[in-house]
């Protein structure tokens, strides 16, 4: 079992991007959104902001507020997915025998998120890209977890994902929409997270990152997510 506190949350999706937003969502209210809705990363100059994905959008939109204040932030981004449509728009290139781009294809491998990140606020601590399956949300929280154990005094997690282009769509089901959800993680034991065994079954209408946010606002003191190989045990403190 590992115990931290969660310091402040930010989280984005089309529509949604005010506590008040989410919250409303979390109570059952449906929000008419565009996904063609871009995050606001107005806070950047504009050459910077044009090397930025959709995906890497998100993950500053809700990032770059949260790491105000800290020099050296620690940093763990996960996603499951990472840039597919970029990956799907260079294969594209490639089936149609056209030039690729090595910009391109440099911004889409699944670390660049953290090295723009590196690059865009000067910081050269610890950073850590994940892609896991369903549970990628815990995973991300463990890595933090393990660098608060080692003396960091808060860890930034950021979890994001992008609607998959239509052609994956078979395969990829997990993203009801584009969304990203940025924690800042600091020692304490407000929260306690516990894996189990997984049961025969699982289920599960959200993706972890979205159901923890869902539970966190709807006041929710304990509550289960599970996966393929586990069952994370979630229980916050009143």
């Amino acid at each position: 079992m590992i115990t931290f506190d969660i310091s402040q949350w930010r989280a984005w999706a089309p529509g949604r991007s005010a506590p008040a937003d989410w919250q409303s969502w979390a109570n059952g209210q449906y929000l008419a959104s565009s996904d063609a809705t871009a995050p606001d990363v107005s806070f950047l100059p504009a050459m910077q902001r044009r090397r930025l994905s959709h995906l890497a959008r998100m993950a500053f939109a809700v990032g770059w507020p949260l790491s105000e204040g800290h020099a050296q932030l620690p940093l763990v981004f996960v996603s499951r997915h990472g840039e597919t449509p970029r990956t799907f728009s260079i294969l594209s290139e490639l089936a149609a025998r056209q030039p690729l781009s090595p910009t391109q294809f440099s911004l889409s491998v699944h670390n660049a998120v953290i090295g723009l990140w590196s690059i865009l606020r000067g910081a050269t601590c610890e950073m850590t890209a994940l892609a896991a399956t369903g549970d990628g949300f815990e995973h991300g929280v463990l890595e933090a977890a393990a660098l608060l154990a080692e003396g960091a005094p808060a860890v930034l997690l950021i979890i994001t994902e992008e609607l998959p282009p239509e052609a994956y769509s078979p395969w990829i089901d997990d993203v009801p929409f584009a969304y990203a959800l940025g924690l800042l993680l600091t020692p304490g034991k407000q929260w306690q997270l516990a894996p189990g065994a997984a049961p025969a079954n699982p289920t599960l209408e959200l993706p972890h990152g979205l159901s923890w946010l869902k539970a966190m606002l709807t006041g929710c003191t304990s509550f289960t997510h599970t996966g393929k190989r586990r069952t994370w045990n979630w229980q916050r403190q009143p």
